[in-house]
């Protein structure tokens, strides 16, 4: 528990609040949404709430929307519907907005209109100074690429967001299909499909783990599809014909619908429970060798009271035209993403738990001769050792320089945060 909160209003509460913290050496944490997997936003300090800085207005003339710091997507997503407009965002509608920009910000949308820092056009912060900023590509730009997918904790406190949106599209195709039998089958047919479709598809593919004992009575991995087309019911149809052609799914939901009924048809929301996310980009088609490597992997899950599953974003698109080093986000050059989501409760033992957590280190193991060895850093995972080269790759030494010259002395900490690099000093 923090020793305080401090609830934000403005700007100069963050400023005013940074300075009491480090006059009496107090740590401190920024916390918006409070959606750390590695519980990076809580502190036994001082934790700077800008929960109530949740504005979000809407400039019809320009496009652009400004959202403060503390805003959730829930706030977010009303604002944008209201003027027909939209990003690329994510799904739960509790997520912190200024943690999904800073660390990149991906969703069904990056295909289409690439990642979301990408649309961002300016940002106010708060440096560990208490100094209050403007950032843009004119006004301290250093900083404000840093800000373009470094992550947030590192280098303040951003207490709002301008971005670029684009008018919604007229029409959305909403998929949700279920596949309980034939994986070996389904899962790479719906791959090839994936990897060939328009980037006006955006999807999520999602395995669910089964146990030996339930594959023996029966049961086998899930083969769970979620789509987000631009177009027409029988456009999608079209494009998913050849995993038709493998086996129909056991459960179908697809409709026609507006672009923001269909965010709420894919709305994602899930009671808070112990769990370990991990993650891996991929560039080109997953191969038959991967595919192999995951379902021998997903049937022998040790089982836990909730579930667990490995699921792919389908990336690329409009993401991989901006040059790696152009925004501090560097995962430029793949066309997936892999998530681990392994959960369980307290019904779980100690000893299942610790099993559990061991299937997916040597799964986790076993997948990286397949991949890019990079993570995407809004998907905190605790247990890397090597976690500022893949969160920030290439982008690494530029960012270390940025942190040096803001926070010198590491106001802004966490277990993760990237440190400040010093330029040596030459006595000749």
């Amino acid at each position: 528990m923090p020793a305080g909160i401090a609830r934000c209003l403005n700007p100069n509460d963050v400023a005013t609040s940074i300075k009491w913290a480090r006059r009496y050496h107090f740590p401190l944490v920024a916390r918006s949404g409070g959606h750390s997997a590695g519980d990076y936003s809580v502190t036994t300090g001082l934790m700077i709430d800008t929960k109530l800085m949740n504005q979000a207005t809407f400039d019809s003339r320009t496009g652009i929307a400004t959202i403060g710091g503390g805003t959730l997507n829930a706030g977010v997503y009303d604002a944008l519907s209201q003027n027909n407009a939209t990003i690329t965002h994510g799904r739960c509608p509790t997520v912190g907005a200024a943690g999904f920009l800073l660390g990149g910000g991906i969703g069904f949308n990056i295909r289409r209109l690439g990642i979301a820092c990408d649309a961002l056009v300016s940002s106010q912060i708060v440096t560990a100074d208490g100094d209050i900023l403007t950032l843009s590509e004119k006004e301290n730009p250093s900083l404000f690429w840093a800000c373009r997918g470094g992550g947030g904790g590192n280098f303040g406190i951003n207490t709002s967001f301008s971005v670029q949106t684009t008018s919604v599209p007229d029409l959305i195709t909403g998929a949700k299909l279920l596949w309980k039998a034939e994986p070996d089958r389904v899962f790479p047919a719906l791959m090839a499909a994936l990897q060939e479709s328009p980037v006006t598809l955006g999807t999520w593919t999602t395995l669910g783990a089964v146990t030996p004992e339930q594959l023996a009575e029966g049961q086998d991995v899930t083969v769970y599809f979620e789509g987000q087309l631009v177009g027409t019911e029988a456009e999608l149809k079209k494009i998913l014909a050849p995993v038709y052609e493998v086996a129909q799914p056991a459960d179908s939901d697809i409709k026609e619908m507006s672009y923001w009924d269909a965010q709420e048809f894919f709305s994602d929301i899930e009671k808070p429970t112990e769990f370990q996310n991990r993650g891996f980009y991929f560039a080109g088609p997953v191969s038959e060798d991967a595919i192999g490597t995951i379902l021998y992997w997903m049937r022998r899950w040790p089982g836990t009271d909730i579930y667990a599953q490995l699921s792919f974003l389908r990336t690329g698109g409009k993401a991989n035209t901006v040059r790696s080093d152009a925004t501090a986000f560097v995962h430029r050059d793949n066309d997936w993403y892999m998530i681990w989501y392994l959960k369980w409760n307290q019904k779980d033992s100690a000893q299942t738990v610790d099993e559990n957590l061991a299937w997916l280190s040597a799964f986790y193991d076993a997948m990286r001769p397949f991949t890019i060895p990079q993570a995407y850093q809004n998907f905190v995972d605790p247990s890397l050792t090597d976690y500022l080269q893949q969160y920030y790759a290439t982008n690494l030494p530029r960012l270390e320089r940025i942190k040096a010259a803001v926070d010198p002395t590491r106001v802004f900490n966490f277990p993760q945060a990237i440190p400040p690099r010093h330029r040596p000093v030459h006595r000749w």
